[in-house]
C-alpha cells in the first residue's frame, strides 16, 4: 500500500477494534506547542455507523462539555465516514487523563436535557439532531470503556 498523506489513509481498517482510543498523531509549531490528535471511534469500520442525527447531536454536546473538562481541547470533529470523532488537545501528552476527559465528557452527554446550540442561528442543520441517539451512543461507548485503549482486534 502505498503511504498516503493522511494518517488515517495508512491505518488498516480492516485490523481495528472499535471501541477504542488511539494516538492518530503529533504535530509540533515553530514555538514548541505540541498538538495531539486522538481517533476516538465509536463504531466498528465498514461494519457499522452512527446515524446522522445522533451523531451530530453527540458532536454538539461533546464539543460544548469537553471543555469543562480540559482547557487543552483544540477540536473534537466527526469523522466523514460517522464512526468515529478526532480530538485534538494542545501540550497535553498523558493518555490515561484523555480517558478520563472523554469519560466524563460522555457522562455528561448521557445526563443531557437538551443539545446545545440546536437552533437555526447557531447550527447549519438544526433539524437533523437526536438527543436520545447522541445518549444512546454515550452508553454504548461508556459500557465498553475497559476496551478503549486496545486498538486492533487480537
Amino acid at each position: 500500500m502505498v503511504k498516503m498523506n493522511v494518517e488515517s489513509f495508512n491505518l488498516d481498517h480492516t485490523k481495528v477494534a472499535a471501541p477504542f482510543v488511539r494516538l492518530a498523531g503529533t504535530k509540533q509549531g515553530s514555538h514548541g506547542d505540541v498538538v495531539y490528535k486522538y481517533d476516538v471511534r465509536f463504531k466498528q469500520p465498514n461494519k457499522e455507523h452512527m446515524e446522522m442525527p445522533a451523531l451530530h447531536s453527540i458532536e454538539h454536546l461533546m464539543a460544548e462539555n469537553i471543555r469543562n473538562h480540559s482547557d487543552q481541547v483544540v477540536d473534537l470533529s466527526p469523522m466523514g465516514c460517522q464512526t468515529g470523532f478526532y480530538l485534538s488537545v494542545i501540550n497535553h501528552d498523558d493518555y490515561e487523563d484523555i480517558l478520563v476527559i472523554l469519560e466524563k465528557t460522555l457522562q455528561d452527554v448521557v445526563v443531557a436535557t437538551e443539545v446545545p446550540a440546536c437552533n437555526e442561528v447557531q447550527c447549519g442543520w438544526a433539524a437533523s439532531h437526536s438527543l436520545e441517539g447522541a445518549q444512546q451512543l454515550a452508553k454504548e461507548m461508556l459500557a465498553k470503556k475497559d476496551e478503549w485503549r486496545q486498538v486492533f482486534a487480537e
